[in-house]
């Protein structure tokens, strides 16, 4: 019972830790995964005959594995944006470039008409 208890309390001090800040998918998979851990553990704790130690190791286990999955599809996202911005700043340049092409050519163009006269 005290091993449950203890359970209870690690988790509410993790969900109250992410709480403090936005949530990212880091800690939205670390909170998941104890969860879904902390439940897989008491079922297969109940019946190897401790539930509060197989609460503890499925929630420490499924947080692990949360965090990490969760981590990965951070850099991905983070990656992703990266890209994009980039996109963005070259898209731009082009703009900018065909601009001055334009602009290049309009002078082209007054300088031949004047050349003329």
């Amino acid at each position: 019972m005290n091993r449950v208890l203890i359970s209870v309390f690690v988790s509410l001090i993790t969900l109250c830790a992410a709480c403090a800040q936005a949530p990212n998918k880091a800690t939205t998979g670390a909170l998941t995964g104890s969860a879904l851990g902390a439940g897989l553990g008491a079922i297969i704790g109940n019946q190897s005959g401790d539930t509060g130690e197989g609460i503890a190791i499925g929630a420490a286990a499924g947080a692990i594995s949360g965090a990490l999955l969760g981590n990965s599809m951070d850099s991905q996202e983070e990656e992703r944006r990266r890209i994009e911005e980039e996109q963005i700043r070259q898209q731009q340049e082009i703009e900018r470039q065909r601009r001055e092409l334009e602009e290049l050519r309009r002078q082209q163009r007054y300088d031949d008409q004047y050349r003329r006269y």
